[in-house]
């Protein structure tokens, strides 16, 4: 399954040809073709998490579970590591704000002493995903609030000093596909940099194109890995 907001899916539903039909689920819609169910899973960790929790529990019922999530979009990417229309996969998907701010900063809510923050993809795919679509490699960061000034880019990179983007699904994603057991990955295309917010500079269309011909190159290597490779 590949779970993206509607512009997202529309690139993606490029690399898997052929008729689709819809499945209703609970709160969402699936689009279904050969190889792949498409799900426009909304914006935001909340949103996204309840429609991929959907798919993956009607798909379990069904007795027909998915063996790979994918969460796939634009975002922004940090420079110099990651340029506008760049294509970015997480080797780490990470909440970047899910803790509690201090007195002596913020703290994740792992070091509070419940829950998690990062999800890791399987190591073998991300290399392949990687050597397949010259994509880089490196944390990708779920938010709740877009960043839009410089303090606030600078804060995230000193913690997370491996972020290459941010996006506001993929940990969302994550923890549904983590409840089922199932791996999940996460495919930024870089629209913007990570900073001051300036649409003037947003590049929405190259981010489109890159994701679009990044799915194009590796499709088959997602409908032909083995689920149990690391």
């Amino acid at each position: 399954m590949a779970t993206a907001v509607p512009a997202e899916r529309d690139a993606v539903a490029r690399a898997f040809p052929g008729p689709f039909h819809e499945v209703a689920l609970p709160g969402a819609t699936l689009r279904r073709a050969a190889g792949c169910d498409l799900l426009a899973a909304g914006v935001g960790p909340a949103r996204s998490a309840a429609s991929t929790a959907a798919a993956l529990t009607a798909a379990a019922l069904g007795g027909t579970p998915y063996d790979l999530v994918v969460c796939a979009g634009i975002g922004g990417g940090f420079p110099p590591g990651a340029p506008v229309a760049s294509l970015v996969v997480a080797d780490e998907i990470t909440a970047a704000d899910l803790g509690a701010e201090t007195a002596d900063g913020f703290l994740p809510v792992t070091e509070l002493g419940f829950g998690t923050v990062t999800h890791r993809p399987p190591e073998t795919l991300v290399r392949g995903i990687a050597a397949a679509t010259g994509a880089r490699t490196g944390t990708v960061l779920t938010v709740s609030t877009v960043t839009g000034t410089a303090a606030r880019a600078d804060a995230l990179r000193a913690r997370h000093p491996r972020a290459l983007a941010e996006g506001m699904e993929g940990f969302g994603v994550a923890e549904a596909a983590a409840a089922h057991h199932v791996p999940v990955l996460e495919i930024r295309a870089v629209s913007n940099p990570v900073g001051p917010r300036d649409r003037a500079a947003w590049r929405v269309g190259d981010a489109f194109a890159a994701l679009t011909e990044g799915f194009g190159k590796l499709a088959p290597l997602l409908t032909s890995w083995n689920p149990h490779e690391p």
